[in-house]
């Protein structure tokens, strides 16, 4: 908690970062249980679930390419402040949907609101090697982490009870204001030199009006590093059971235990302490794991959340749901604080853009598969079988990368992601 705090104290850039992260993060998931809520109380369907998480699924995978080329053109400080002004306004119109109670506009607005977030999302993982130097950088990527998944706790606690006492207008509001105060943070950055340009060869007529042989670029350099592909399959693996378990939370907290949007607000919200207690133990032993120690707790990882998941599905008690929802996610928060650690300390900074989107893009594109397989089932399918199955599914992430392990597929690659020059110089501009 210490190393939490000097961070904050005397990273001027990272303290606004973590600003504009919390606040808006928390409208987020104001935002989601309302429209989650929302959609079900106007239906009694989970296909409409499923339908909106497709509805912002389908969009950040076409933005993905986009948002990746762009952040690794671009001054990402302005794009990431787009992308929250952007967002601002389409929060806002989610009012429409209340009183008309209209699913169609749902999905639209659910639509243009993960249009942008790509653009946002990306840079700042972009930008996170840049405003903290390499001793912070393990601290940095560990509470940026836990404190998205902290949001995610308090967002849902707060929206189902926020929803229950004043309705859906309100969360909505809250959501666009966030994501103003998000902006005024970012647009406090600053960094000395070419400050938030990354550095790239200068572009030719070729390169502007044909950026998707920059965005192959980005794929060739991927495929060519093994543990990012494998970083990729792990993502993959996830997904296949990870997008039908994001409608799962809701149909079980309104549909198989009847608790309305408050046991929503539970589920959602166990989830995210289980997010944090994974983020917080991976902070303390992950850095003292050797590469080969950290291949073989990734194994680990997964077998516990796919495994607890199955468990989650099957019990008859709410708290005991809440329990096994929060074990499931506490091995993904660890599993995720390391991997991410890894990519911070490999890519190069002027492929970070398009990595981290196409990583983005690639769990969407699974995850959109089996959101609308999850939400087909469900009409004909006991939520508790789906449950199952896609616990089953997560889990089976653990075979592949231990094979990949124990076959030799996966070598630590060089040290490419912290440059000398971009370490942070501390303080207020001085221009």
């Amino acid at each position: 908690m210490t190393k939490f705090l000097n961070l904050l104290r005397d990273n001027r850039n990272y303290r606004y970062t973590w600003m504009g992260q919390v606040v808006s993060e928390i409208g987020d998931h104001f935002n989601n249980i309302a429209v989650f809520s929302l959609a079900v109380q106007t239906t009694h369907s989970g296909m409409v679930v499923s339908g909106v998480l497709l509805a912002r699924a389908i969009p950040a995978v076409l933005a993905g390419p986009l948002a990746g080329v762009t952040l690794d053109r671009l001054n990402r400080k302005q794009v990431m402040i787009a992308s929250d002004l952007i967002r601002a306004v389409v929060a806002l119109a989610f009012i429409l949907t209340v009183k008309g109670h209209s699913t169609g506009l749902l999905y639209v607005l659910s639509a243009l609101l993960m249009l942008a977030s790509p653009f946002f999302t990306s840079g700042r993982a972009s930008i996170l090697p840049s405003i903290a130097t390499d001793d912070e950088l393990h601290t940095a990527n560990s509470l940026t982490q836990t404190t998205q998944w902290t949001t995610l706790a308090i967002g849902a606690f707060l929206g189902g009870a926020s929803v229950m006492q004043f309705g859906y207008n309100w969360a909505f509001v809250g959501n666009s204001v966030s994501f103003v105060f998000s902006a005024l943070c970012i647009s406090r950055l600053f960094l000395p030199g070419r400050g938030f340009r990354p550095p790239r060869r200068d572009l030719n007529e070729t390169d502007v009006v044909r950026p998707w042989h920059e965005y192959v670029e980005g794929l060739r350099y991927m495929r060519s590093v093994p543990l990012i592909l494998g970083l990729v399959m792990v993502n993959v693996g996830w997904a296949t059971g990870g997008g039908a378990a994001q409608i799962l939370f809701t149909v079980f907290g309104e549909m198989v235990f009847n608790r309305g949007p408050y046991g929503l607000g539970l589920i959602w919200g166990c989830a995210g302490v289980g997010l944090v207690t994974g983020g917080g133990l991976a902070y303390a032993f992950s850095r003292r794991l050797s590469f080969a120690q950290y291949k073989r707790a990734v194994v680990v990882c997964y077998i516990v959340h796919g495994g607890a998941y199955i468990l989650f599905s099957q019990v008859k008690s709410f708290r005991w749901a809440l329990v096994f929802i929060w074990l499931s996610r506490a091995g993904v928060g660890v599993s995720s604080v390391m991997n991410m650690a890894q990519l911070l300390r490999h890519v190069p900074d002027q492929f970070r853009g398009r990595v981290f989107a196409t990583m983005e893009t690639t769990v969407w594109s699974v995850m959109m598969i089996s959101m609308l397989l999850a939400g087909v089932a469900s009409q004909y399918w006991d939520p508790r079988t789906i449950g199952t199955i896609a616990g089953g599914l997560s889990s089976m992430t653990a075979i592949y990368w231990g094979w990949a392990d124990l076959a030799g597929r996966l070598p630590e690659p060089p040290n490419d992601g912290v440059e000398p020059d971009e370490i942070e110089i501390h303080g207020e501009p001085t221009v």
